[in-house]
C-alpha cells in the first residue's frame, strides 16, 4: 500500500480531484489548495445527506409490503387452491419474472399497452411477464411438450394506472392451471370449471356464478350484426366491459371512440344482454341470424356439450351462459368463462364489495403454435383465480368479524422459572426441534417466567416445558396448558411421545 505521506502539495490534490471528479466529468483546472481539497470533500459528504432528506420511504405506487398476519390469511388461501389443482393431478411449473420483449408482443390485444418493458442491459430486450399463460405457451413450444397439466403461482405485473381500487395492484400473485393437449370436445373445459367451483366453494366466499360463452358464438353474432372484421377485437374488448359499465356507456364507446354504426350497436345490443342455461343455447340454435354462421354453431355445439358434462359433475346450477362475456384477450379460440360473488340480500342493500371476477380463463388453442417455427398448434385451455380479489375479500370478512391470527406456528414453547439455566433450555429446544416439533424460546440469559408465559399467551403458543432446578434432580419436566394453566410432570424421556400425542388431539 503506498504512504499517502509521500504525496505532496499538487501531486496530493491531483489524486483528490481525480477521486472527487463524476465519472465523465471534464477537469477544467487542476484542484490548488489543500482548503480548495477540504471544500470539495466537504460538498461531496453534504450532497447525499441533501438528498435523502427530501427522500420519502414508501412502496413503489401499485404496490405493497405484506404483514405477517396477510401472510398468514394468503397462505391459507394458497394452500387450499394448490392442494385442489394437485388433486386433479396438475404438476408444477415456474418460468422467469421476465420474458423476451418479443414473446409477450402482439398477445394481448389492447392491453398490450399495459406490459412493464425494462431497460436493456445485456443486448436482448425484456419485459416482465403480464400473465402465466404466455409464458407456459412459450414454454411448451421451445421444449416440444404435447400434453401437460400443470400449476403455477407466480408474481406478474401490469402498467396498470396508480389509482388502486379493491384488489387490482401493478404487481399481484395469479394462480394458473392449465391443460394442454388434444383430446375429445369439452371433457377439460368441464374439469375447469369444476375446479373453480371447488375452490370458490372451499374458499367460503358466499355464492358466486360461473359465466360461460364462447369466442366462436362472439365472433359469429358480430358478424351476423354487421361488424367489420377489422373491428372484431376492438369491439370485443368494448363488450368485455358490460361487468365494469352500462350497456348504455358501451354502446357509446363503440359507436362515438370506435366509429360502428349505431344500427350494428344495437344489434350486438339484442345479443348481449342474453343470459340463461342449457335452454338459452339451444334458443341461440334457432336464431334466424346466428344458426346461419358456422363459426357461432361451433361454439354453441361445444356449449351443450360443456352443459352436459358439468351438469354430471354436478355444477351445472353454477354455471350460466352469458352472450356479454369476452374475455378481451386476444389469445382466446373458444370457451371463455368468469366466475363473479353474487351480493347476499343485505349486500344488495348496501353498498357492494366490488371486486370484479374472482376466477376467469378459457380455451387458446392458437398460442403455442405462435411460437413453434413450424406453427404446430398444441391446443390449451386453463383458469386463473384471482388471489388478490379473493384475498381482499377474505381480509375485510376476517375485519369484520374481529379474528385474530397466530403469526407462528410454534407448537412449544422452552422456559425456565430460575437463573442460570440457558444450556438446559438449548438441549431441550434442540431435543424437540431434532423431533420435528415447532418450539422456541426468549433469547435471553435468564428471563423472567411471568415474561416467558406472557409471550406464549400473546403468540397464541399452546404448550409450555418448563425446566428448573427440581425438575433436574427428579429428571422431570413440567408440561404446561396455555389455555387452562394445568401443569403435570413428565419424566424427561418421554417428553416428546407425550407433547407428539397432545398436538395430535388438538
Amino acid at each position: 500500500m503506498p504512504q499517502l505521506g509521500l504525496l505532496h502539495g499538487r501531486a496530493w490534490a491531483s489524486l483528490l480531484g481525480k477521486l472527487l471528479r463524476p465519472p465523465g466529468a471534464v477537469c477544467i483546472g487542476a484542484v490548488h489548495s489543500h482548503s480548495q481539497v477540504a471544500e470539495a470533500v466537504l460538498v461531496s459528504q453534504l450532497k447525499p445527506h441533501q438528498e435523502k432528506s427530501n427522500f420519502i420511504i414508501k412502496t413503489p405506487k401499485g404496490t405493497r409490503d405484506l404483514t405477517p398476519q396477510q401472510m398468514v390469511v394468503r397462505e391459507k388461501i394458497l394452500d387450499l387452491v394448490v392442494s385442489c389443482f394437485k388433486r386433479h393431478g396438475a404438476k408444477g411449473l415456474d418460468t422467469p419474472a421476465f420474458e423476451l420483449k418479443e414473446v409477450l408482443t402482439e398477445k394481448y390485444g389492447e392491453d398490450s399497452g399495459l406490459i412493464y418493458d425494462l431497460q436493456d442491459q445485456g443486448g436482448e430486450l425484456l419485459s416482465l411477464r403480464y400473465d402465466l399463460t404466455v409464458p407456459f405457451a412459450r414454454y411448451l413450444a421451445m421444449n416440444k411438450v404435447k400434453k401437460m397439466k400443470r400449476y403455477h403461482v407466480g408474481k406478474v405485473w401490469r402498467r396498470e394506472s396508480p389509482t388502486v381500487v379493491q384488489g387490482r395492484y401493478r404487481e399481484f400473485c395469479q394462480c394458473d392451471f392449465d391443460i394442454a393437449g388434444q383430446f375429445d370436445p369439452m371433457i377439460p373445459d368441464a374439469e375447469c370449471l369444476k375446479i373453480m367451483c371447488e375452490i370458490l366453494s372451499g374458499l367460503q366466499l358466499g355464492d358466486f356464478l360461473i359465466k360461460v360463452n364462447d369466442r366462436r358464438i362472439l365472433d359469429g353474432m358480430f358478424a351476423v350484426c354487421g361488424v367489420p372484421e377489422s373491428k372484431f377485437h376492438t369491439i370485443c374488448s368494448s363488450i368485455d366491459k358490460l361487468g365494469k359499465m352500462s350497456w348504455k356507456d358501451v354502446r357509446h364507446e363503440m359507436v362515438a371512440k370506435k366509429g360502428l354504426a349505431p344500427e350494428v350497436a344495437d344489434r350486438i345490443g339484442d345479443y348481449v344482454q342474453c343470459h340463461g342455461g342449457v335452454s338459452l343455447v339451444e334458443q341461440m340454435f334457432q336464431d334466424p341470424r346466428l344458426s346461419q354462421n358456422k363459426q357461432a354453431l361451433e361454439g354453441l355445439g361445444d356449449l351443450k356439450l360443456l352443459f352436459e358434462y358439468v351438469t354430471l359433475f354436478g355444477i351445472a346450477e353454477k354455471i350460466s351462459f352469458d352472450l356479454s362475456l369476452a374475455r378481451g384477450l386476444d389469445y382466446y379460440t373458444g370457451v371463455v368463462y368468469e366466475a363473479v360473488l353474487l351480493p347476499t340480500p343485505a349486500q344488495a342493500e348496501e353498498e357492494p364489495l366490488n371486486v370484479g371476477s374472482v376466477a376467469a380463463g378459457g380455451r387458446y388453442d392458437g398460442l403455442v403454435g405462435m411460437f413453434d417455427p413450424k406453427g404446430h398448434k398444441v391446443p390449451c385451455v386453463g383458469l386463473s383465480i384471482g388471489v388478490e380479489r379473493i384475498f381482499s375479500i377474505v381480509e375485510q370478512k376476517m375485519k369484520t368479524f374481529g379474528e385474530k391470527i397466530r403469526t407462528t406456528e410454534t407448537q412449544v414453547f422452552v422456559a425456565s422459572p430460575q437463573k442460570n439455566f440457558l444450556q438446559e433450555r438449548l438441549k431441550l429446544i434442540a431435543e424437540l426441534w431434532d423431533a420435528g416439533i415447532k418450539a422456541e424460546l426468549l433469547y435471553k440469559n435468564n428471563p423472567k417466567l411471568l415474561t416467558q408465559l406472557h409471550y406464549c399467551e400473546n403468540m397464541g403458543i399452546p404448550l409450555v416445558v418448563i425446566v428448573g432446578e427440581q425438575e433436574l434432580k427428579e429428571g422431570v419436566i413440567k408440561l404446561r396448558s396455555v389455555a387452562s394453566r394445568e401443569e403435570v410432570a413428565i419424566k424427561r424421556e418421554n417428553l416428546v411421545a407425550e407433547i407428539q400425542k397432545r398436538l395430535s388431539e388438538s
